[in-house]
């Protein structure tokens, strides 16, 4: 039943202008508004849900990652448009002063929302 279905991942914010700014305007993404819920169109036909939760709490874990070819060329690119990048300096978990983590898996970078919401750049890989 489930298997032909086109399931989309959500996650909630407090501020659905600032929010929709954000997507739309600072990452360049095809953002729809209705009944006060966004809908990322992503690549691929993907649809990611967002959504107003005035208690709203980040999530303490990535909720969308963008595969990109160039991790670097990504992160100079959106920090040029106000993207902070987050700094890692943890035992098993470290970034450079950019906020790109190499050599511990795939190329990776971590930035957050306004609504404090954990997404990513990550390198390609050939499945992505």
């Amino acid at each position: 039943m489930l298997k032909e279905s086109k399931a989309f991942s959500g996650f909630s914010t407090a501020d659905i202008p600032k929010t929709k700014e954000f997507y739309a305007g600072t990452l360049g993404l095809d953002v729809t508004e209705s009944h006060g819920l966004l809908t990322l169109r992503l690549a691929g036909g993907n649809n990611v849900l967002i959504y107003p939760k005035p208690n709203h709490v980040p999530a303490t874990f990535t909720v969308l990652n963008f595969p990109v070819r160039d991790v670097d060329l990504a992160v100079d690119e959106l920090a040029k448009r106000g993207v902070r990048f987050e700094i890692y300096d943890l035992p098993d978990l470290k970034t450079d002063k950019k906020g790109i983590m190499r050599g511990n898996g795939p190329t990776i970078a971590w930035f957050k929302d306004p609504a404090g919401n954990i997404l990513s750049i990550i390198e390609q890989t050939e499945e992505s």
